[in-house]
C-alpha cells in the first residue's frame, strides 16, 4: 500500500524485518511514497502546530511556507528524523539522523495514518486479540493495562491469539463491516502478523477495584473510540475523514466499557459478555 525508496540508506532494510509479512504486489495502488534523502532540510518559516511528548518519544508537527507538512521525531531528546510531506500526503521525504530505525518507523506510521484518513481507515492505539475468528480490541490511556488484558485472554481463554499489541489498523468496509488488521507497528511487543478479522467488540478499559462491563451506544460509543485514533485533527479535510470513520465505527461496531482488575475474572467476564 506504500512505496519506500531507501536511497543510500538501503542497508537499513535488514533492520526492518517487521515489514516483510506486509509486502504486496507492486502493481497494486500505492497510498503514498516515501523517499529517504541524505541532505538535511531547511526549516525556515516553519510554523509549529503540535508538540507531543510521551515516555521520551517526542513529535513536533507543523507546516512550511510551501504548504508542506513538517514532522520532527525525537528519542531521548535527540532528533531521529525530519519528515516533509506534500499537502495531499501522497509524496514525502525523510532525512534520518540519530536512531534511524526509530525515525523510519515513525515516518511510515505517520504517513500511513495521514494518507488513509479519508479512506474509512484509522490507525488505533490498541491491543487486539482474535478468538473464534473474530477480533477483540482493547482501548485505554497509556498504562491502563491494554497489553495486560490481552495477556489474560491469551493465558486463560483457549484459542486466543495476539493480533497486534499497539497500533492495529481498522477499516470500515462498504457493507458496514468493521475489520481490524495487523500492522508493522506493535510497540514493545514484536507481533507483526498480516491477518485480519471482523471486529466483534471494542472494549474501553478503566482500572478499578472490581470487574464490571456495560454496553456503550451512540455518543458514548463515539467518545470511547475517538481518543484511541491517531490523526492530524487540526487539518480540516483529515478531521472530516476521521470523523466519518469514527461515526461509522461507533454505529456498526459493538463498543463496551470495562472497569476491571488485572485478573482472570476480568478476562472471563469480558469474553463471556462480548462473545454473546
Amino acid at each position: 500500500m506504500f512505496s519506500l525508496n531507501m536511497g543510500t540508506k538501503g542497508n537499513l532494510l535488514c533492520e526492518l524485518r517487521q515489514y516483510e509479512p506486509f509486502v504486496t504486489d507492486p502493481t497494486e495502488d500505492v497510498v503514498f511514497r516515501l523517499e529517504v534523502v541524505d541532505m538535511p532540510f531547511s526549516t525556515e518559516g516553519f510554523s509549529d502546530e503540535m508538540h507531543q511528548d510521551e515516555e521520551g518519544q517526542e513529535i513536533i508537527a507543523g507546516h512550511l511556507p510551501t504548504g508542506e507538512s513538517y514532522f520532527e521525531f525525537l528519542l531521548g531528546g535527540k532528533r531521529s528524523a525530519v519528515l516533509i510531506s506534500s499537502p495531499d500526503y501522497r509524496q514525502a521525504r525523510v532525512s534520518l539522523e540519530e536512531f534511524p530505525q526509530f525515525g523510519i518507523n515513525n515516518s511510515l506510521m505517520v504517513m500511513y495514518a495521514l494518507a488513509t484518513a479519508n479512506k474509512r481507515t484509522a490507525l488505533f492505539h490498541s491491543s487486539v486479540v482474535s478468538y473464534q475468528e473474530r477480533g477483540y480490541m482493547f482501548l485505554g490511556h497509556s498504562g491502563t493495562g491494554k497489553s495486560t488484558h490481552s495477556s489474560l485472554w491469551l493465558k486463560y481463554i483457549q484459542g486466543t491469539a495476539l493480533v497486534n499489541d499497539d497500533n492495529p489498523v481498522v477499516r470500515v468496509l462498504e457493507n458496514g463491516e468493521v475489520r481490524v488488521y495487523g500492522s508493522p507497528w506493535s510497540g514493545k511487543t514484536p507481533c507483526y502478523r498480516n491477518v485480519s478479522y471482523p471486529v466483534r467488540a471494542i472494549v474501553k478499559l478503566s482500572q478499578a477495584p472490581f470487574n464490571k462491563i456495560e454496553r456503550l451506544k451512540g455518543v458514548k460509543a463515539y467518545a470511547a473510540v475517538v481518543p484511541s485514533i491517531s490523526g492530524k485533527r487540526w487539518d480540516k479535510e483529515l478531521a472530516e475523514g476521521l470523523h466519518e470513520t469514527e461515526n461509522l465505527i461507533a454505529q456498526y461496531a459493538r463498543v463496551w466499557h470495562l472497569d476491571c482488575l488485572p485478573d482472570e475474572a476480568a478476562a472471563q467476564l469480558c469474553c463471556k459478555t462480548c462473545t454473546k
